[in-house]
């Protein structure tokens, strides 16, 4: 099979980048079982070495779709395109929420169970981590040092009560991906990370506080910290209860709950965290599940038996309680 993807960053992402990761990530493994795959990308992209065909992604959209190699079997997008010149058949990956009244193609696949259920859809494949690039050590497990890994400035997000419950719980808040202003010996703030300066920070903490206040889609920060043999702990929105049960972490209806939590020095199994990734959310499974889509697709068959639109009254950044 010929698929073709577009995604105008650079890939591989040298710092910052989620679904980056996972499009880099399925491209080399869909390589690796004989398929052809072709990148229209950012200039600077270095992909040439892992087998994968590379174009720089044109300024004009048009002028991509005439570029697009007539022998091609699909196309791969992770946004909602407007195909006006090619009837490549095409499969769009959606990791965001949409808006009131937005609609997205037939063939769109969702992140979470729940994801597809806020946009009337029951079509989804869950995000995916390739495990080489999360090295396991086990070591005994202690509630000292907790981690939040997310945009801090986007309210959603929620670090706000993060660092409430790091400072009353005693233990100490490792910021990745925005800053606290104000001093305190317990939070420690280090901005946009990414590499060997992320994984660092996933291998040396014991717990992902991930109390977001929206309808969350996926949360890859989730499986990045599980890989590592890291409870997570969060709140009953979007997809994370599909994700966060016992005994890999919990989830909290209000932040109280989850600060008694972290009070209680409470004990968790980091080998068995690891090996829940690994069953659950491989990079091979995924690749395995869009391959099943992409035939259906190529069989005439439509994901979703209508235009999958978001379905809830309210808008998807309106703040939700905790």
């Amino acid at each position: 099979m010929k698929i073709v993807f577009q995604h105008s960053g650079i890939l591989p992402v040298v710092k910052y980048g989620g679904i980056e990761r996972i499009l880099f990530w399925h491209m080399k493994e869909l390589v690796k079982r004989g398929h052809e795959v072709v990148l229209f990308g950012g200039r600077g992209s270095q992909v040439a070495s892992h087998g994968i065909e590379f174009f720089e992604m044109p300024e004009n959209y048009e002028t991509f779709e005439e570029m697009i190699p007539r022998d091609a079997d699909i196309l791969h997008v992770t946004y909602n395109p407007e195909l006006k010149k090619s009837n490549i058949p095409t499969l769009i990956n959606i990791q965001g929420n949409g808006q009131i009244g937005e609609e997205f193609p037939q063939n769109t696949v969702f992140v979470s169970k729940k994801h597809a259920a806020n946009h009337n859809s029951k079509t989804f494949i869950y995000n995916a981590v390739d495990l080489d690039e999360y090295p396991f050590e086990d070591r005994p497990f202690r509630l000292d040092n907790l981690l939040f890994l997310a945009k801090g400035s986007w309210s959603v997000k929620n670090l706000k009560d993060s660092i409430w419950m790091a400072k009353r719980s005693k233990k100490t808040l490792h910021i990745a991906g925005g800053r606290s202003w104000l001093p305190s010996r317990f939070v420690h703030s280090y901005g946009m990370v990414g590499g060997e300066e992320k994984l660092d920070l996933l291998q040396k903490t014991d717990a992902l506080l991930f109390p977001v206040r929206w309808h969350e889609p996926f949360g890859i920060a989730i499986i990045e910290a599980m890989a590592c043999g890291s409870p997570v702990f969060g709140t009953p929105y979007g997809s994370l209860p599909e994700l966060i049960f016992e005994p890999f972490g919990r989830t909290f209806n209000h932040r109280e709950d989850l600060l008694n939590h972290l009070k209680s020095s409470p004990k968790y199994n980091r080998l068995e965290i690891r090996r829940y990734v690994e069953k659950e959310f491989s990079i091979r499974r995924l690749t395995t599940e869009y391959l099943t889509l992409y035939e259906k697709i190529l069989d005439g068959e439509s994901l979703n038996s209508h235009k999958p639109s978001w379905s809830l009254d309210k808008p998807p950044l309106e703040l939700l309680s905790f």
